[in-house]
């Protein structure tokens, strides 16, 4: 789909041995104070930088990791030991319980749909500024996501409209924590109680991200995470999911295994509920993972001081907005650096030619998400032969009017996104982002029309 294309387009694909060098890029060139006042680099001027930390890192820690399984013979959590370790150490990290490793982020949002047993009838209610496989594990068991629309100020889902979205058939409440920040979970949480519906935070962009002091994705019911390319912690695709209960872990590993139990020998298999699916971690993935958890604390670290010292400038400048946090998100993980582009403080210079500007500058970024709920794709859905079956063209047409949120199409007009490899650079380049835009919105009439 296009936001995927667009999520990912700006990512580095070069690897970089070893965390240091993620800090110190020689080859970013931040622009000295008489550059900062010269023309854009779209009229003419020097770029402010010349290049970003490229993804994934890794070192003799991943190699070795990947050697010995290799060796092992023990490639898959069935025979082998690297799987469970993970689990245990990736509980550990988070606070959690208990953690069940999966094939990718939708793979655990799946599991846990399989084993809360949702389908066709029920619903679910998700945002509709979130990345598609959010909505895709609702209908790939024929229920419908309930889209509740977007709070402008924090990209996140608005937990004031929840309560409104929910009747008889609501299953579960499945917020996003988008980008490595927090929804509001107080608020998510007492509705959850009064209407006795299980929450599953989405924290797939989230690791290590925390509501007042607790690691998101231990919060709800269940945490969902993913280990994809992309994401903060990865191994090139790879999942997991969290939860404190240990009945509700057994049925999502019996789900991610087939149905079969833990404890199974040879063909002695035993099964529970009523459907399964493969959705298991490899022990490679699981070694690269381990691998990399060993510098992922420090590279969380480094993304929040430059995110909050980039904020801090950012925010000085009329017309460019940061994404708001709420005061119980303790710790964003940053997987995204997210702003709003007020066009009208730049001389009504549309977003795709600031984009344009910013880019000419040598700072990758993007527009982020288009509306979900009003992709031709998802609109679809009232035209399968399948939903056509289990639910009427009223409740069909009930459901497109349900869908409409005004404030996440505001939001997708306005919206900026850095990905989370540019804030490993140095300090120095968060300040030649910032030079750039000003110098920008200085000429943003001759830049409107270059």
């Amino acid at each position: 789909m296009k936001n995927l294309l667009t999520r990912r387009q700006f990512l580095g694909t070069s690897a970089v041995a070893g965390a240091g060098l993620a800090f110190g890029a020689a080859s970013l060139q931040p622009l000295s104070a008489a550059e900062d006042s010269a023309k854009p680099a779209i009229l003419g001027g020097k770029p402010a930088c010349n290049g970003f930390p490229g993804w994934p890192i890794y070192d003799k820690t991943e190699e070795t990791a990947l050697q010995d399984t290799l060796k092992s013979g023990a490639w898959y959590r069935g025979s082998g030991k690297r799987v469970a370790a993970f689990e245990g150490e990736y509980a550990k990290l988070t606070g959690a319980k208990h953690c069940l490793a999966t094939a990718s982020g939708t793979a655990a949002l799946s599991t846990v749909m399989g084993a809360l047993e949702v389908g066709p009838g029920d619903e679910v209610i998700i945002p509709p500024y979130t990345f598609v496989a959010t909505y895709n594990v609702v209908v790939l068991n024929y229920a419908l996501p309930i889209f509740v629309d977007s709070d402008l100020a924090s990209f996140q889902i608005d937990a004031s409209k929840i309560a409104a979205a929910i009747n008889p058939r609501t299953r579960v409440i499945m917020p996003v924590h988008l980008g490595g920040s927090a929804a509001d979970l107080d608020a998510i949480m007492e509705i959850s109680k009064q209407r006795n519906i299980p929450v599953v935070e989405d924290a797939c962009q989230s690791h290590l991200a925390e509501w007042k002091g607790k690691k998101v994705g231990t919060v709800g019911l269940a945490g969902c995470f993913s280990f994809q390319a992309s994401k903060n912690l990865n191994s090139g695709e790879g999942g997991a999911v969290l939860t404190n209960s240990p009945e509700f872990m057994e049925n999502c590993y019996n789900f991610h295994n087939q149905g079969r139990a833990r404890g199974n020998t040879g063909y002695a298999f035993t099964y529970s509920g009523t459907r399964g699916s493969n959705l298991r971690l490899c022990e490679f993935q699981a070694g690269i993972l381990t691998a990399q958890m060993t510098r992922v604390e420090e590279q969380a670290l480094r993304r929040t001081e430059n995110a909050e010292y980039l904020t801090r400038m950012l925010k000085e400048i009329p017309g460019i907005v940061p994404a708001k946090m709420y005061p119980g998100c303790t710790r964003n993980a940053y997987h995204l650096y997210m702003f709003r582009y007020l066009k009208d403080q730049f001389a009504g210079m549309d977003r795709a030619k600031f984009l344009k500007a910013m880019q000419r500058e040598g700072i990758p970024c993007s527009s982020g998400y288009s509306p979900l709920n009003k992709d031709t794709y998802v609109r679809g859905l009232v035209k399968s032969r399948h939903y056509q079956k289990l639910y009427t063209q009223k409740e069909l047409g009930e459901w497109l009017e349900r869908s409409e949120c005004p404030q996440n199409d505001l939001l997708c007009e306005q919206a900026v996104w850095f990905t989370q490899t540019m804030l490993l650079a140095p300090r120095s380049s968060m300040e030649a982002i910032v030079g750039a835009v000003r110098r920008i919105q200085r000429h943003a009439s001759q830049v409107a029309s270059a």
